[in-house]
């Protein structure tokens, strides 16, 4: 019996020692730190850490920006694919891959025995026409003197204008193989012709061995001047409209990604790529391209239809969600919250921080008059170019309104941070 009535006892007086504990403690929520939504607060350590930079919008010229890839090209007029105009077997090669070559430079040297033929027979029309003109004009004399007969003169002239133009055209054909007409007339006939570099440049190509035979079409040999060297962009049909001759395009080699060059259109193409539904434009580089080969990858950015506007650095903004924000000093909000703590611990604490402050001259750096109170605010990001972003307000803010530069990011975790740890 007794046994029954100390369990009792032990148990009564365990739950007056529970509700006693519990009706001692603070009521839910009673000393919980209010803190207006959307702000985050810094002291001056965070400030410091961050290097956080204020400042107010910015008025910029930004443009649309166009991505864009190609290639490196040289222009029609600045390659050369030789041949041999006509066939003969390779006899000698003057050049190597990559050789830099001047204009009239000789490359090769050709030799067949149909080069003799044409200069002999090119020989007897030079030296027959010479008897047909004396001829022609013994004949034409006669005839205007009423001396020989028109059959005559007729004869002989029609004989002479066909030996001339077969001259005419044997000559022009000597002087495509780079043979001297006027040293065939003197009786100097060569088995061999040479293939001379129609510009400068470097070769590209060579396509021939010694004794090999060549057709008139084959091409032997390409030479390429790499100073005309242009960048040649692929612009899909949705930017198309974007175009206009002038504007300025910054892009990259795929060989020196770390190097940016620049360039302006001088031609945009006026039909579409039959696969890509992409149009092709041409563009003056401004730097220096010897270092440069045609064929090269490139990639880079057009800059089109620029516009005056307001605008922040990217790192002001930041996306939650598909949402925009950037973070604006808020006086206000951080003098509530300097109340409100103050409220909470009470007049006596109050009194002995002053207390404490006057013992030490003052507030110490971390003080919080040293923090830093900042409200988020939903914006609309616009266009961006060269690190800057264009920004629409959907409230209107005074113009000498401090914005945070550089940390936003960092602000809406610190105050994700702070939201987490007041729920808890």
């Amino acid at each position: 019996m007794k046994t029954k009535i100390i369990i009792a006892f032990i148990t009564l007086a365990s739950l007056i020692s529970c509700n006693s504990i519990k009706n001692d403690g603070p009521e839910e929520g009673e000393h919980e730190e209010k803190r207006p939504e959307g702000v985050v607060i810094l002291n001056k350590k965070q400030q410091e850490a961050l290097n956080l930079k204020l400042g107010v919008f910015q008025m910029r010229n930004l443009t649309t920006v166009v991505k864009t890839n190609g290639q490196l090209e040289v222009p029609p007029a600045s390659s050369a694919d030789i041949t041999a105009i006509i066939g003969g077997n390779v006899k000698e090669i003057k050049v190597f891959h990559g050789d830099k070559v001047k204009k009239g430079q000789l490359l090769a040297v050709l030799e067949h025995p149909g080069y003799i033929t044409l200069q002999e027979d090119f020989s007897v029309v030079a030296n027959n026409l010479e008897y047909l003109d004396k001829e022609y004009a013994r004949q034409k004399e006669l005839y205007e003197n009423n001396v020989g007969s028109g059959k005559d003169y007729q004869k002989v002239k029609s004989e002479f204008n066909t030996a001339k133009a077969r001259y005419e055209g044997l000559k022009s054909r000597l002087q495509l193989l780079n043979i001297s007409p006027e040293k065939v007339k003197e009786g100097t006939i060569s088995s061999t012709v040479g293939i001379i570099s129609p510009l400068d440049g470097y070769v590209n190509e060579v396509n021939i061995n010694v004794g090999m035979y060549v057709g008139e079409k084959d091409k032997l040999i390409e030479v390429t001047d790499n100073n005309a060297i242009h960048a040649d962009f692929m612009v899909y049909e949705k930017d198309v409209h974007l175009l206009k001759k002038g504007q300025i395009v910054h892009f990259t080699v795929s060989n020196r990604p770390d190097e940016e060059y620049t360039a302006t259109v001088f031609a945009i193409g006026r039909e579409f790529e039959a696969n890509s539904r992409a149009v092709h434009i041409h563009a003056k580089i401004h730097e220096d391209v010897s270092g440069l080969i045609p064929g090269m990858y490139i990639s880079g950015h057009l800059h089109a239809d620029e516009k005056y506007t307001r605008a922040l650095p990217n790192s002001a903004i930041v996306a939650e969600g598909t949402k925009s924000f950037i973070f604006i000093l808020d006086n206000e909000a951080h003098e509530e919250h300097g109340h409100e703590e103050h409220a909470e611990t009470g007049d006596e604490h109050v009194e002995e921080e002053n207390q404490a402050d006057h013992e030490h001259g003052g507030h110490d750096n971390d003080g919080d008059h040293n923090n830093m109170a900042f409200r988020m605010i939903e914006v609309i990001p616009g266009q961006k170019d060269e690190g800057y972003t264009e920004i629409y307000l959907l409230d209107s803010l005074p113009g000498n309104t401090q914005i945070v530069m550089n940390a936003a990011y960092y602000l809406l975790s610190e105050m994700k941070k702070e939201e987490t740890e007041h729920e808890h």
